[in-house]
């Protein structure tokens, strides 16, 4: 494999990729044994990921810098052909869920394997192939639109994330301006962003009513493989953390604001956790890549070759750019069993987070991509594969020295205590969409007021120093995961109590405790959700209890924190 910057990349011609699967289907389905149908479905998954490993490259690339033309156009025709290619990739799935030896191939693959095939024809039809290309080009919109917004501010040009290093700042002044400058570049587009989403509503709601179901929540849930559990078990887990969380936060951010000295917590003092100034890296980009390898290599053998793997290859784009795309992501490579990782860089302790959780993803998908054999099942539901990323931030908790020097234990306060408090938020966000789709006809103005009772609800210490903007509830907008991921957040809320679990394991027992988490990555998506957290001898999150069980040594962890005694 080459580095990812000389990797080739070739518009995929649509017309022959089906063609070829379709031939592929056919042949497959005279399959007179398993041995032969295996091989063919084998030889299926290789011409998909032709296709899918040249969109994941025009898509990086485009992410890279979302004004390159060429790019551009190329997501936009790839978004515009894959509706139609996935209508023969339904037709793959049917054939594996009709064909004589489906019971053969869940045997060597698990239940789960004919499952998702069963579910791939209830979620796609060509009924719905427009709608999904409208979709794609309003996101496409969306990411534009937020990754052009930059500001003038003292004497620089700043994005959103460049704000953000400035809202840590030890001079409240500084973090207030910031603050306002972060607020006006939203109410700047929020219009625009309204409008947006408006229209993604619409088309959800669309493709939801074509299909059958009752409302777009039903179809988000299984969009998303979620058989598990439904939306009335997730607004129980919702209310264990409102019951058991929601409190121990309030005691945080209290002891922050007496920390910090101010008589009100505003939202811009909210990521200040020290008055003398956040721990933050203690060397450059280059710097921290080396010692995030340089760890990886103490931490296990596999963890070691991993990192060799994507710094041989330069699988990272890290670095904030103006036109990059916002946020941070870990994405595949399937031809090259390759993962790819992506962040914006502000020199806080967020970039080693970054180095952290995003790791923890990209290694999930290189040791589970070599050890199971076809790539359907290398790869679970988001609820899982977040287990596998924030579980890594917890077991790099020994080797932060490497990335903070001095200000180690003051980054390890910060992590934990963040762990915690951001779950509310996460709930919020999960809320909000429900809420949304219960009642898709509601105005941007009543959306507005929807989050702003939500943040009483789930995060009653957020004061917004009287903007209008958010105080009338603006703050939704800057979360991409409503307009990208529908219903993608709950997942990290879900994962981080047993993270917390798991870290709770390593602190007695770490070599115990990586053995269930490598065990749980190698698993991949072999297994449905409940049985995966089984594999790795984790609790169900939704039985009652089981947040407090989790949570309840990471409180006791902080409240005994000598950062905790103001």
């Amino acid at each position: 494999m080459d580095k990812f910057s000389q990797l080739e990349y070739a518009r995929p011609d649509i017309e022959t990729a089906k063609k070829e699967l379709n031939a592929a289907i056919d042949e497959f389905l005279q399959a007179s044994s398993y041995e032969q149908a295996r091989e063919l479905y084998v030889h299926t998954e290789k011409l998909d990921a032709q296709f899918s490993t040249m969109y994941t490259i025009a898509s990086i690339r485009n992410t890279m810098d979302t004004s390159d033309e060429f790019y551009d156009g190329e997501i936009n025709y790839l978004n515009s052909v894959v509706p139609e290619y996935m209508l023969v990739m339904k037709r793959a799935s049917q054939a594996l869920t009709e064909s004589s030896f489906k019971d053969e191939f869940a045997k060597e693959f698990g239940s789960i394997f004919i499952k998702s095939a069963e579910n791939a024809q209830r979620i796609m039809s060509e009924e719905i192939a427009e709608d999904l290309v409208m979709e794609s080009n309003l996101e496409q919109e969306y990411s534009k639109t937020v990754a052009s917004c930059s500001t003038d501010f003292r004497g620089g040009q700043c994005n959103f994330y460049g704000l953000l290093k400035h809202m840590q700042s030890t001079d409240r002044e500084e973090r207030k301006e910031a603050f306002l400058a972060w607020a006006q570049l939203y109410e700047g587009v929020s219009e625009k962003l309204d409008g947006l989403y408006d229209q993604l509503i619409g088309i959800r709601v669309r493709m939801a009513e074509k299909l059958g179901f009752n409302n777009y929540t039903e179809l988000a849930y299984l969009n998303k493989n979620r058989f598990d559990y439904k939306a009335e078990d997730v607004a129980a887990f919702r209310e264990q953390v409102r019951t058991v969380i929601v409190p121990a936060c309030e005691r945080i951010f209290e002891l922050q604001r007496r920390r910090l000295g101010i008589g009100e917590l505003h939202y811009y003092d909210e990521s200040l956790v020290f008055p003398q100034g956040n721990a933050e890296p203690i060397g450059d980009m280059d710097y921290l890549i080396k010692s995030a390898g340089d760890m990886y290599s103490e931490l296990s053998k596999e963890t070691g070759e991993f990192f060799g793997f994507m710094t041989k290859h330069e699988l990272f784009d890290l670095k904030t750019r103006p036109n990059k795309h916002m946020g941070g992501y870990c994405t595949f490579l399937e031809s090259y069993k390759a993962p790819f990782i992506f962040s914006n860089f502000n020199g806080t302790s967020a970039d080693v987070d970054v180095l952290t959780h995003e790791a923890g993803h990209a290694f999930q998908a290189y040791v589970a991509s070599r050890t199971l054999p076809i790539s359907a099942i290398t790869s679970s539901t988001s609820e899982i594969n977040e287990i596998h990323s924030m579980t890594m931030e917890h077991f790099a908790y020994p080797y932060m020295k490497k990335f903070f020097g001095e200000k180690a234990d003051e980054y390890l306060y910060a992590h934990l205590t963040s762990a915690l408090t951001t779950i509310p938020y996460l709930v919020s966000v999960d809320e909000f969409q429900h809420r949304v789709f219960e009642n898709p006809q509601m105005s941007a103005k009543d959306r507005r007021k929807v989050w702003r009772d939500i943040e009483g609800k789930y995060m009653p210490w957020r004061d917004y120093d009287g903007n209008e903007f958010l105080e009338e509830g603006g703050f939704w907008m800057q979360k991409q995961h409503i307009f990208l991921y529908p219903f993608y957040y709950i997942d990290y809320a879900l994962a981080q109590i047993c993270a917390f679990e798991l870290y709770g394991r390593m602190k007695k027992d770490p070599k115990l405790a990586w053995e269930d988490y490598y065990r749980l990555c190698r698993a991949g998506g072999s297994k449905g959700y409940f049985e995966l957290l089984e594999v790795a001898n984790l609790h169900n999150p939704f039985k009652e209890g089981s947040v407090e069980a989790a949570v309840a040594g990471i409180i006791e962890e902080i409240e005994a924190s000598p950062f905790s005694k103001v």
